[in-house]
């Protein structure tokens, strides 16, 4: 196992970030539905929105590619991280407004559906804990 710097550390902490976040979003979307459809529909709502979801993605993107390395299932984990990364790039080249004109399209199932959105949020957000922490811990 690769020896961990203080980048892997820190993207290791964006990656548990992350998995809190997809959990969190999960409960909020069982208990509270408007306001988690309220935080959904924020997104690509504007431009300002729009570059700063993507700037998270991104970070997002490349802490999971860094932190494969030290997680179970690393090499799945780091295609992964590097199709959020490229799905980013994308999202960044054309215009939010393109962006916002999809989401107004694929959105609304979702909303329809919210319970089954929490399910595969809170679905990602344990898988990514459990490669996280059985790779640290066991080792990969």
């Amino acid at each position: 196992m690769a020896s961990m710097n203080t980048v892997s550390l820190l993207a290791g902490i964006v990656v548990v970030g992350f998995a809190a976040f997809l959990i969190g979003l999960a409960i909020v979307c069982a208990c509270d539905r408007t306001r988690a459809e309220r935080f959904l529909r924020a997104f690509a709502s504007s431009a300002r929105t729009h570059y700063a979801e993507q700037v998270l993605r991104l970070v997002v993107g490349v802490s999971i590619a860094r932190s494969s390395e030290f997680m179970w299932l690393s090499e799945a984990f780091r295609i992964f991280g590097w199709v959020v990364v490229g799905s980013t790039l994308v999202l960044l080249v054309i215009p939010w407004r393109w962006h916002h004109a999809f989401a107004a399209r694929v959105m609304p199932p979702v909303y329809r559906r919210l319970g089954l959105f929490a399910l595969a949020s809170a679905t990602l957000g344990v898988c990514v804990l459990l490669a996280v922490f059985r790779g640290v811990i066991g080792g990969v």
